[in-house]
């Protein structure tokens, strides 16, 4: 077992999350209780998945073959734009549920707003059904701007605790992640390494280099050094461990004034506006 464990950071609910966690996006099912496995026997305790993954079956049988409590794990999942609206989303979290096999987990998501439907209010009304009911611990949201945001707030009274969007040195989000902060939401970044674009990035080599670390651990670390939820994805145990070596040094500000000069606005998804 590894040494290596991300510290908790406190969510406005009163619960906890790990920082940094194994994201199952583009894991085969065939796959994902594997590799699951071999995070958390790395030491990861924080596993991201989704409906529209196809793989919460797996991750499902991981947290229950898995050698440590299951109090010690996070769960978060996700219900997929199709299925947006109120009694939609109750569906789709019991079908979720169905194919995790676990009484409950820790944090549940609209995973996209999809304006062009407006559906994504009723969606977190029945969100917060389900955490008021205790079937799921924290509710958040993911690919959200902040007026989406506006809006759940000022017509349910409820903020999402999480906001997972795409964030990395391309598109570090810096307007949102202090919209976030300042109510009490914590940014979570997916594709937290441009989906591996960013490394080859003679900038980051070059900090690389100065730490004696990889590129990929320049960039996770720079995320921790943020505030960010960081939930990389990798598919090799060799690689899952190295993503979770980034608590035993920090970046000096040139360093992070470097990483920010990388900032273009380039996406690797596309806008939440757009849907």
């Amino acid at each position: 077992m590894s040494a290596h464990r991300a510290p908790l950071l406190p969510l406005a609910d009163g619960a906890e999350i790990p920082q940094l966690g194994f994201g199952l996006y583009k894991v085969p099912a065939e796959d994902a209780a594997r590799l699951a496995l071999a995070a958390i026997d790395a030491g990861y305790r924080h596993l991201d998945t989704a409906a529209f993954y196809a793989n919460e079956a797996e991750v499902g049988r991981a947290v229950r073959e898995a050698p440590v409590p299951r109090e010690e794990l996070f769960v978060t999942s996700k219900v997929w734009k199709d299925d947006n609206g109120y009694d939609e989303t109750l569906r789709a979290f019991d079908a979720s549920m169905g194919r995790f096999g676990l009484e409950g987990i820790e944090l549940y998501l609209i995973h996209w707003p999809v304006p062009s439907t407006d559906r994504y209010v009723d969606s977190w009304r029945a969100l917060v059904r389900l955490r008021d009911e205790g079937r799921v611990r924290s509710i958040g949201v993911a690919n959200f701007h902040a007026h989406h945001v506006e809006r759940l707030i000022a017509e349910t009274g409820e903020a999402p605790v999480v906001n997972q969007v795409e964030l990395h040195p391309w598109l570090p989000q810096a307007e949102l992640r202090a919209y976030d902060a300042a109510h009490g939401i914590l940014t979570e970044a997916w594709s937290p390494l441009a989906r591996g674009r960013v490394l080859d990035d003679p900038v980051l080599a070059g900090i690389a280099a100065k730490h004696g670390r990889t590129p990929a651990q320049i960039v996770l670390r720079w995320h921790v050094q943020l505030g960010n939820v960081v939930i990389p994805k990798a598919s090799s145990p060799e690689r899952i461990r190295e993503n979770l070596d980034v608590f035993g040094f920090a970046l000096d500000g040139e360093d992070l004034a470097a990483i920010g000069g990388l900032e273009s606005g380039e996406r690797t998804g596309r806008d939440p506006d757009g849907d």
